[in-house]
């Protein structure tokens, strides 16, 4: 049963978005109307949006979607030509009214700060870019981007698309064996670094990181490295060269003409077996459907300040960029941690650059929960955004009553690197309630469907797409097999998205996590996150993880890993209580196996809980790829806790 709905859009406000002016503009009155046409007629949707968008063509498209290859290998905006650099950058530095209009913000955890205009902008990426180009970077050549969040990061970015090169982004703080594994996929010919940067006031020297792992992937030619911090840093001369030495160069006028499907960026995204697989993303794909999801969906538009917490190695990273920029708003990036060197170090940002649009995850909330709700009046706030994982209802209500004030709508928002952005959303139009999903965001034709391929609804089954969208990954780089089988090898077709979710029949979607997390008890099917929301629902949990494991008679049983905060009570009695809390609440069908309290819970760096990692070390099984993992002592604690 959907919870009440808690935010309810007034009419004032529904005319005052983009999404209803657009959609009344298209003859569309009724928001479930506009959504079925936007999946019935895909190819008039998204030629629609893009004109919506404002984006510019050097030549016009001949046709928006050929699907001659099948609908695994869409072609969007056949024969155009475009570079997604003027139509982030240089369209607005080009007209009077925006050039002198920010594009960048920046603040450093040290409280360094610094902003940079459109004109400017493209200033500083022309002579970048003429820098690659007189090193020897020529269009496809892939360029790796291994920076914290700095205006340098989104510089390098947008002078390699500008040269027609491929941006290889990579987090920032992967160790050189995560980030060789990556270069040595994508053929790198050239990274850019920075010497070093601060994490909770800790010198993290990058350049050696850099240096090993360009021994171990050996396609790397230059190293271009930003010295962001007055620290000793390794040098090669033949290798390495100073940032400061590309800013001298003359700016480059020429901005390459692409093919709206020649590669853009190759995002890497780990799986639950094999090697992390690379996305294919072109100029043409992830900048709009980005843009339009923060646009649309989000509402972000010219004189806002959009500010996701992230950083450049996750999907999220370049999806404020284009969908900030593309939209013609100001970005803010932060190179720090959330809650250094105060607790509320977040609510400061937000309330010092005027953030009107703010990204967050559930992960990211559940830990500032504990520091209470002593911060700073966030009055630009107009919307709140959140993605990477379930949301459990305290953390959710938290958010929308302490932050939003229960004026501010939060936009649950899930979809996937794969994806470039969102398949399902909070649309503005229609009202919020916590945890859920209002709608499939316009032009995904989303579904749920049982083990069967039927369409069921009040039932969890696999969340899959019947028809393709601009932004869906062209590919696996050079891996078009693996490619098919990941999504394509379920039902004929049929996109399989991953994730379990549940519509109900008022038109609400839950996300129950990822379908090969999904636990099968007696027959009866539960998705982690139910049980997880249970648990933190306790006063002494921080976090929770949950998982499957076989079992003898009930074919899985429910094992937990518990975080606590500070309590006097007994581990001995927490136990008990807990135990207790899941049997009323979920039934005793779903009573757990065992419960252990632990001092973390193994996450990738961007705050994702990564439950096959509790399993493979809970079942000593082999773990698969570990790069995405931050906290590995915590992996090896989990190992100790042997299930046989």
């Amino acid at each position: 049963m959907t919870e009440k709905a808690v935010w309810q859009p007034d009419s004032e406000f529904i005319q005052s978005t983009r999404l209803f002016q657009w959609m009344k503009s298209l003859g569309f009155s009724e928001y479930t109307d506009f959504l079925k046409a936007t999946t019935d007629d895909i190819a008039w949707f998204w030629e629609e949006a893009e004109k919506a968008l404002g984006i510019s063509w050097y030549k016009r498209y001949i046709e928006p979607l050929n699907i001659d290859h099948g609908i695994k290998w869409p072609r969007w905006f056949t024969d155009g030509r475009l570079n997604i650099v003027y139509n982030a950058v240089e369209k607005w530095a080009c007209h009077q009214k925006t050039a002198k209009q920010t594009a960048i913000i920046w603040e450093s955890e040290a409280g360094q700060m610094k902003q940079i205009s459109f004109s400017a902008l493209h200033e500083v990426i022309s002579r970048v870019a003429q820098g690659f180009k007189k090193l020897g970077i020529v269009k496809g050549d892939v360029i790796a981007i291994y920076m914290p969040m700095l205006p340098e990061t989104v510089i390098a970015m947008l002078a390699a698309a500008k040269l027609g090169a491929v941006v290889l982004p990579i987090f920032s703080g992967y160790g050189a064996h995560a980030a060789a594994i990556r270069l040595k996929a994508a053929k790198a010919k050239m990274i850019v670094t920075a010497n070093g940067f601060l994490r909770r006031g800790n010198m993290i020297n990058m350049k050696r990181e850099v240096d090993t792992a360009v021994k171990m992937a050996e396609t790397i030619e230059k190293v271009i490295v930003y010295n962001l911090h007055d620290i000793e840093t390794p040098w090669n001369e033949q290798l390495d060269i100073n940032w400061e030495e590309l800013l001298k160069n003359k700016p480059l006028e020429k901005t390459e003409e692409m093919e709206s499907t020649d590669p853009l960026m190759l995002i890497y995204t780990s799986g639950t077996t094999g090697t992390p697989k690379g996305t294919v993303h072109t100029h043409a794909g992830f900048p709009i459907k980005a843009a339009f999801d923060a646009g649309f969906g989000m509402n972000v538009k010219q004189g806002d300040t959009f500010f996701w917490f992230t950083d450049i190695g996750w999907m999220m990273g370049p999806f404020l960029i284009f969908g900030g920029l593309i939209n013609g708003a100001s970005i803010l990036l932060y190179d720090g941690a959330p809650d250094f060197p105060e607790h509320d170090r977040l609510w400061k940002l937000v309330h010092r650059h005027h953030v009107t649009h703010l990204g967050v995850s559930p992960t990211l909330i559940r830990s500032l929960m504990q520091y209470g709700e002593n911060f700073p009046e966030l009055n630009s706030l107009k919307v709140i955004a959140s993605t990477g994982e379930p949301w459990n209802l305290e953390p959710w209500l938290w958010l929308f009553e302490h932050v939003g004030k229960r004026k501010l709508p939060i936009v649950n928002y899930s979809g996937g690197t794969e994806i470039s952005g969102g398949i399902l959303g909070n649309v503005l139009l229609l009202p919020i309630t916590p945890m859920t999903f209002n709608s499939p965001l316009p032009g995904m034709a989303a579904n749920v469907f049982n083990e069967d391929g039927k369409e069921i609804i009040n039932e969890v089954g696999e969340l899959v797409l019947t028809k393709p969208w601009v932004g869906m990954t062209d590919g696996f780089w050079n891996e078009r097999d693996r490619y098919e089988k990941t999504y394509w090898n379920r039902f004929k077709n049929v996109w399989v998205h991953g994730d379990w979710v549940k519509r109900d029949e008022n038109g609400y979607w839950t996300m129950n996590g990822r379908s090969d997390d999904v636990i099968n008890v007696a027959g009866k099917r539960i998705g982690p996150a139910e049980i997880e929301s249970v648990l933190v629902s306790h006063p002494a949990v921080v976090e929770a993880g949950v998982i499957g494991i076989p079992d003898h008679i009930k074919g899985q049983a429910v094992v937990c890993f518990i975080v606590l905060k500070q309590t006097e009570l007994s581990q001995e009695q927490l136990k008990n209580d807990l135990l207790e809390l899941v049997c009323n609440m979920m039934g005793k069908a779903i009573k757990p196996k065992e419960l252990y309290f632990v001092s973390g819970l193994p996450k990738t760096r961007n705050a994702k809980i990564m439950r096959r990692l509790i399993r493979s070390a809970y079942l000593n099984e082999p773990s698969g790829d570990l790069s995405t993992l931050e906290n590995p002592d915590v992996y090896d604690e989990m190992t100790r806790l042997s299930a046989h």
